[in-house]
C-alpha cells in the first residue's frame, strides 16, 4: 500500500513527508543543559522539604526540565516554512478540477482511494 502511495500520489508524498532539516545542535545543547538545571531544581526542592518553599520549586524544577526536553528534541525551524510556497507555473491545476473540502482528511483520501480503485486517475 505504501509504495502503492509512492507511485500513484507524489506529490502527496513530497507534501506530508519532506526531507528534515539537520538538527540545530545549539538548541540542543541549551535543551539538555536546561534539562539538567531542571532535575537539579527538583532535587533542590526534595531537599529543601519546607511545605510552600519545598513543592513549588519542585513543580518550577519539572517545568524546566519539560521545557528544556521539548526544546531540545523540537524539530528544527526552517525560514519560511510557515507560509506554504508558491505553486510553480506547470505544477498547478485549475480550481474546477480540485474537490470541495467539506469532509475530513481521512474522507477525502478514502474517497481517492476509492476514485482511482475504480479506474478514475484524477
Amino acid at each position: 500500500m505504501e509504495r502503492s502511495l509512492y507511485s500513484n500520489d507524489s506529490d502527496f508524498v513530497a507534501t506530508v513527508g519532506g526531507p528534515r532539516g539537520r538538527p540545530n545542535y545549539t538548541m540542543v545543547v541549551i535543551g539538555v543543559l536546561a534539562a539538567l538545571v531542571g532535575i537539579a531544581v527538583i532535587v533542590t526542592g526534595v531537599i529543601i522539604r519546607q511545605p510552600p518553599i519545598g513543592p513549588l520549586v519542585g513543580v518550577a524544577g519539572f517545568v524546566l526540565l519539560v521545557a528544556g526536553a521539548v526544546f531540545a528534541l523540537a524539530p528544527p525551524r526552517r525560514a519560511g516554512s510557515a507560509r506554504p510556497s508558491a505553486p510553480t507555473a506547470g505544477a498547478s491545476r485549475p480550481s474546477a478540477a480540485r474537490p470541495a473540502r467539506n469532509g475530513s482528511m481521512m474522507d477525502r483520501l478514502n474517497d481517492r482511494w476509492e476514485r482511482r480503485q475504480d479506474g478514475d486517475r484524477s
